[in-house]
């Protein structure tokens, strides 16, 4: 696209596509309007996000970011996705067409890994051939190299700040609603996990993922996102307080792996608490000792001892298709198993099978590799949220809407924001005022629409 728009001819097509377009919809929404108002209005919504769009390519992925956090279920007869996938959906088409390039080098190996992903597991959904599992492969695509390219486009058109704000103040508002139920609940002598019920009913343990992303984020808190340390920890306080609230063994684990990520690989001259490392040990501590007595309770239908059973027959149903798996999803097909196995490479031998899993291997691994070697102020926040997920994936549902979206739509933040300011020289700016100590970054003057060095 960018190619074609730096030429006169290609200008002139570019507007006289968009111009019959205009006009096609227009038409079209005039004749749906009378009988059909609602069509109409979907037609008109169309319109104004082209013409958004022209005006500022980024703007649909940025507007997309508070919408990736929802799970809730829309659409009526033939269509069941979530909030969060249309949007992504949405997102990635205009990124896809819209996305500034050149990528990058470590941007374009991200997605040559995601298509090495996506060809492994097309192998089951060649021998299971089914409608869902056809579905759940490109949805499977979505979530990580779709993510990627939404990410991308926000930073590298220079939104980075705008996108992960949206991002935690949207996982926010998640957690003050966690916060005044809870305190509700416990004034009744109730202190049991918090299920959040407002704006709609959520489950604990994506709140608790929501929620531990977003911390991670403002730990990380890296110079380009602009934040303030005052604002960071009160809102890292308060994420962490409803996180706490949820009971959601799986996301503390994560999140401990997250915040060490950063604090062994944050800059020197950075100072970080280091009492969140006090916080971390108890909280795995407690983890561990909840789940060692739930496993000697001897009560089969607890979480500790319900995830073993599955973990049982989940590995017993794979050794009947060991190569290829049963499909992805089979658990939505008569007469299979009916659960989705909590870890992601019980769940990754059990759908797509040993090739399916070695897939799955190299995406990990190798994304993590990539992203580690890049600049620390801009890769620890992108290893730090991809590994956090891996590691609740270890304990939890791994393949599912926002908790795997959200971490590579931020690791594609970071390298778009990483590429920009290679392009515009602020990168070396920031890496001359991250060596400097606090006095000589206070004295040190800004440069016209740059960055914050606090």
């Amino acid at each position: 696209m960018g190619a074609l728009m730096a030429t006169v001819w290609g200008r002139r097509a570019v507007w006289l596509m968009g111009t019959l377009i205009g006009v096609g919809l227009a038409l079209g929404a005039g004749h749906f309007m009378p009988g059909r108002p609602a069509i109409a209005l979907g037609v008109v919504g169309v319109v104004l996000a082209l013409g958004v769009t022209v005006a500022e390519p980024a703007m649909i992925p940025l507007m997309a970011m508070p919408l990736l956090l929802v799970v809730k279920r829309v659409g009526g007869t033939g269509l069941d996705l979530s909030v969060s996938d249309a949007a992504l959906g949405v997102a990635t088409v205009t990124a896809l067409v819209f996305a500034p390039r050149p990528f990058s080098a470590t941007f374009r190996n991200l997605l040559w890994l995601s298509a090495i992903y996506q060809f492994a597991i097309l192998f089951t959904v060649v021998a299971n051939p089914y409608a869902s599992g056809v579905v759940e492969w490109a949805h499977s695509w979505l979530l990580v190299a779709g993510a990627l390219v939404v990410g991308w486009t926000v930073g590298r058109s220079g939104h980075a700040r705008a996108g992960l704000t949206l991002v935690v103040l949207t996982a926010l508002l998640l957690a003050l609603s966690t916060i005044m139920q809870g305190v509700v609940q416990y004034s009744h002598g109730e202190f049991h996990e918090v299920y959040t019920r407002w704006p709609y009913e959520m489950q604990k343990n994506f709140v608790g993922t929501v929620l531990a992303f977003a911390a991670v984020v403002l730990y990380a808190r890296p110079s380009w996102m602009g934040w303030r340390k005052g604002w960071s920890v009160a809102v890292f306080t308060i994420l962490i307080v409803a996180l706490l609230m949820t009971q959601s063994r799986q996301a503390i684990v994560g999140l401990a792996f997250g915040l060490l990520v950063i604090l062994l690989r944050g800059n020197a001259h950075r100072r970080r608490s280091k009492a969140v490392v006090l916080l971390a040990v108890p909280a795995l501590v407690f983890v561990a000792t909840t789940v060692r007595d739930q496993v000697r309770s001897g009560n089969g239908f607890n979480s500790a001892n319900q995830r073993i059973t599955w973990f049982q027959d989940t590995v017993a149903y794979w050794m009947t298709s060991p190569w290829v798996g049963h499909g992805l999803r089979y658990w939505y097909r008569p007469g299979e198993p009916r659960f989705q196995p909590p870890n992601a490479e019980i769940e990754m031998l059990a759908t797509a099978g040993i090739v399916g899993l070695i897939g799955f291997l190299v995406l990990i691994a190798a994304c993590l590799a990539l992203l580690w070697r890049i600049e620390p102020e801009y890769g620890t926040l992108a290893v730090a949220v991809v590994l956090g997920k891996v590691v609740q994936g270890q304990f939890d549902l791994f393949w599912s809407a926002v908790q795997v979206s959200i971490p590579f739509v931020i690791a594609g933040i970071c390298l778009g924001a990483l590429e920009l300011h290679r392009q515009d020289g602020t990168l070396l700016w920031l890496q001359r005022a991250t060596d400097l100590t606090v006095p000589e970054r206070v004295s040190m003057a800004l440069p016209d629409g740059g960055l914050e060095g606090s």
